[in-house]
């Protein structure tokens, strides 16, 4: 069965596509504890990046890397809600699946940290 909205275009699409993105994001921060800490976190950190930033593009650097964990955690939230909805069962694949998502926000966070060690202790 194909989508009734694919195929729209213009503004209808964007309409559409905005719709889909809000809603997205209120299900990840309705049923993902991960989420939440995160936003917590961006809610923190974004305007101490903009307070502690040297120049624009080091504010830039810091704040994409805390917008960096929360894109991957919301990628990794939509792969563990596919596996289980495939199935609930333990399965080595959907492990893996799971796995590799988590260890993708871990780098990100990483990332986050590396980034705002070298433009604060230089």
């Amino acid at each position: 069965m194909e989508s009734p909205y694919k195929g729209k275009t213009g503004l209808r699409r964007l309409i559409n596509a905005f719709g889909y993105s809000v809603d997205g994001l209120a299900a990840a921060y309705r049923n993902e504890d991960a989420f939440r800490q995160e936003v917590l976190m961006a809610i923190i950190l974004v305007p101490l990046a903009i307070y502690l930033g040297s120049d624009a593009v080091a504010k830039a650097l810091m704040i994409g890397s805390v917008l960096l964990v929360i894109i991957v955690e919301l990628l990794n939230s939509a792969i563990e809600a596919t596996v289980d909805r495939i199935s609930l069962e333990n399965h080595q694949l959907a492990k893996r699946a799971k796995d590799i998502g988590s260890a993708a926000v871990l780098i990100s966070l990483i990332n986050l940290v590396v980034v705002w060690g070298l433009l604060i202790l230089g």
